[in-house]
């Protein structure tokens, strides 16, 4: 157990002092906080905007002449927005909002001997305990959802760990919500397996985690290289922990959190009976018969399992940690496999061991200090497709032009230079990976995957800078930009659409098998409308410069995507947002991809419905609010309030569109230029984004690239429409 922390009751609280902390933004968008303990390291190492603004210190920056249109509000808005971008080009930013992504990082270091300094502690409790709900005192799957078992279990057991004292009131309060919703026997899935290593809840309790999966023929349609690849690459390292039955030492806080987690004596729960015993607030996706019947069938199989067998199996997924490792520079490709390949190399090469070292440096890269304290994010950060919404809209609007911004838009074509994937991952065939070489990824080139809607964007990015801004110096050669082609149109499926990071490779049904019983449709692949219209725009934008290379492919994978586009369209009008919350979302991107094959308001009955969709959605205050809960049901959920990013979402959507009439228009402008603060900054709203249909991720960066986007393109656009009048 790490030290007691000194930590009051009440009142304010002994945190670090955010004027000591600094970014660190290197090797092509990595990101890591730093405390500096010495007045003699602080005049070393000034504090700048970037590292204020995060922290939440004002910048105290000049009020910007108000503007008379959108036109300078969206000028005045990258004005502010400058003052974020790093160095080496790029805007650095949190990825956090997933309250189970912490307590993974919390317990997997703390079972692996992997400590933090003082002020990471500090400021990690910090964070929980802002984000602890303030009516009941728990955590949900993420900060703006109800309290459930999964998020108060383990963000409990992370406090504990971090040094505070279980009669803190934060943690009664928190405790008392536990065992009202049942303890931590309700865990779900996931939160049995962390709660297992951590040894304060019993193996015998999670549903069997068989590694022997991997030694299945691969032809086989359940083969786990046809699962999702968040969903693989979890369950690789879970399946070794699981079936060596990793667990921390009994100590003096292991034995604490047994007393402390269950309503209940520990010694007196029936751990085989808990396996499905799943709190009602937490369950998104219930157990199917089928998945009861395989558990039942394992479990069997679990009593009675070949230990040859078993050394095989765990031989060929700790075989599979080490390929990943290697292949991301020991990121890995997201934050919960991070933490579990840690925990198995920990256990099977031991502290001093180079992977540990590496594991230790990389650890770094996911912890975001942010004004509520520090957190771990749902990547390595979200570097391209930050950059990539930015500089387009800088094109689209004009602000490119301007003299002002050329060198801030050359840093940016610089850094999505450095960031594109030139190679195919170093175990290509043998991690069953998809093809990298000409991909830009989500994060940074390091992390290394193929994702296809930012490839789109990052291509698109590239074509916008180099051929439509005067200057600009030309940093990829055209074979780079046909290679990035050359990988979209590897990753269309049969029906015309796009996946995330690779192509559709399980069938459907797989879905009944999953086990995770708080996220939705995340053992396969599906094809998504926010990736198929990246790759639509993109290969469109592309044609118009490159004409010659590779059309007919090209404008058969356009046709076939804009077909699979119009099947998905809900019959209201919109459609259905998997990464963004959630119409307003998808149809924004949607409508762009229709009117660059031309389909608009008024040439295509797609177009005009999409349009009439979102307009019967639109407030009395010009704006548009939707709510995460749409994603969770798939039907538009309003917002307690209009929120100006989704706002410019819907708005955009209609200038995609070409929709006749300016008044909606002019009214979501007007709300967007009076919530703009007089620097030229906008306020955070709510969450932003989404992922397996239940877990909201906050994209706070988006409150610059698309107000000053959509007020650009309004201006224009209403410009143009009193032309016509």
């Amino acid at each position: 157990m790490y030290s007691l922390l000194d930590i009051p009751d009440s009142g304010e609280h002994p945190f670090t002092d955010y004027s000591r902390w600094r970014l660190l933004s290197s090797d092509g968008g990595r990101h890591t906080w730093h405390y500096l303990r010495t007045d003699d390291e602080v005049a070393r190492w000034p504090q700048n905007n970037i590292d204020k603004y995060w922290t939440g210190i004002p910048l105290n920056l000049p009020a910007l002449p108000k503007p008379t249109d959108a036109l300078a509000a969206a000028r005045n808005g990258y004005e502010f927005y400058k003052h974020l971008q790093s160095a080496d080009g790029h805007w650095a930013g949190e990825y956090g909002g997933p309250m189970f992504l912490l307590p993974g990082l919390v317990i997997g270091s703390y079972v692996a001997g992997m400590g933090f300094t003082h002020e990471e502690r500090l400021e990690m409790v910090r964070y929980l305990f802002n984000r602890a709900h303030a009516d009941d005192g728990g955590w949900g799957i993420h900060i703006e959802g109800h309290s459930t078992v999964f998020g108060t279990a383990l963000n409990y057991a992370a406090l504990r760990i971090l040094g505070v004292e279980a009669n803190h009131p934060v943690m009664v309060k928190a405790r008392g919500t536990l065992h009202k919703l049942g303890g931590a026997a309700a865990s779900p899935a996931w939160g049995k397996f962390w709660l297992s290593v951590l040894n304060v809840y019993d193996w015998e309790g999670v549903n069997p985690i068989p590694a022997e999966l991997w030694l299945l023929p691969d032809w086989l349609p359940f083969h786990p290289h046809k699962w999702w690849i968040h969903t693989r690459t979890v369950y690789i390292p879970m399946s070794y922990l699981y079936g060596i039955r990793f667990k921390m030492e009994e100590n003096e806080l292991v034995l604490a959190l047994r007393e402390e987690l269950y309503p209940q004596d520990y010694n007196s729960i029936h751990w085989p009976s808990q396996r499905n015993n799943i709190a009602a607030d937490d369950i998104y996706s219930p157990h199917t018969a089928v998945l009861d019947t395989m558990n039942a069938l394992l479990s069997t199989y679990e009593s009675c399992a070949l230990p040859s067998l078993r050394k095989a199996a765990l031989d060929r997924a700790y075989h599979l940690v080490v390929l990943e490792d290697e292949n991301t520079g020991y990121q890995t490709l997201g934050p919960v496999s991070k933490m579990m390949n840690l925990v198995c190399r920990a256990h099977v090469e031991g502290a001093q061991s180079d992977a540990y070292k590496l594991h230790a440096l990389r650890r770094a890269d996911f912890m975001w200090l942010g004004a509520e304290g520090m957190m771990m994010c749902g990547t390595n950060g979200s570097q391209l497709w930050d950059i990539g919404f930015i500089t387009q809209a800088l094109v689209e609007t004009g602000l490119a032009e301007e003299r002002a911004n050329r060198e801030s838009l050359q840093r940016a074509l610089g850094w999505l230079d450095a960031c594109q994937i030139r190679e195919n991952p170093r175990h290509y065939e043998t991690s069953y990976r998809h093809t990298t070489k000409g991909a830009w990824p989500f994060s940074t080139k390091e992390q290394g995957y193929t994702v296809s809607d930012c490839t789109g964007e990052g291509l698109k990015s590239v074509l916008y800078l180099q051929n439509q801004v005067k200057g600009t110096t030309k940093l990829l050669e055209d074979r780079r930009l046909f290679d990035a082609v050359d990988v979209l149109l590897t990753m269309q499926n049969g029906n015309g659409g796009f996946a995330s990071y690779e192509l559709v490779r399980g069938p459907k049904w797989l879905e009944w098998l999953n086990p995770a019983e708080v996220f939705g449709d995340i053992m396969i692949e599906f094809c998504y409308p926010e990736c198929t219209t990246s790759v639509i725009t993109s290969l469109s934008i592309f044609r118009k410069h490159y004409p010659a290379y590779r059309a007919a492919e090209i404008e058969k994978t356009i046709k076939h995507a804009i077909v699979y586009l119009h099947k998905v369209q809900k019959a209201e009008g919109g459609w259905v947002g998997s990464w963004g919350i959630c119409f307003t979302y998808a149809t924004m991107f949607a409508c762009e991809s229709l009117s660059l094959v031309g389909e608009t308001y008024g040439t295509s009955a797609h177009a005009k419905r999409a349009c009439e969709f979102l307009i019967s959605k639109q407030r009395a205050d010009g704006g548009w609010g939707e709510s995460y809960k749409s994603c969770e049901q798939a039907a538009w959920v309003e917002h307690a309030d209009t929120q100006v990013v989704q706002t410019c979402w819907a708005a955009m959507a209609l200038i995609h569109a070409g929709y006749p009439d300016a008044e909606p228009i002019k009214a979501a402008v007007k709300l967007v230029m009076e919530r703009q603060l007089a620097d030229g900054s906008w306020p955070q709203e709510a969450i932003e984004g989404v992922f397996n249909k239940n877990c909201a991720i906050s994209y706070p960066n988006f409150k610059f690239s698309f107000p000053i986007w959509m007020l650009g393109r309004a201006h224009a656009y209403l410009n143009e429409l009193d032309g016509k009048a």
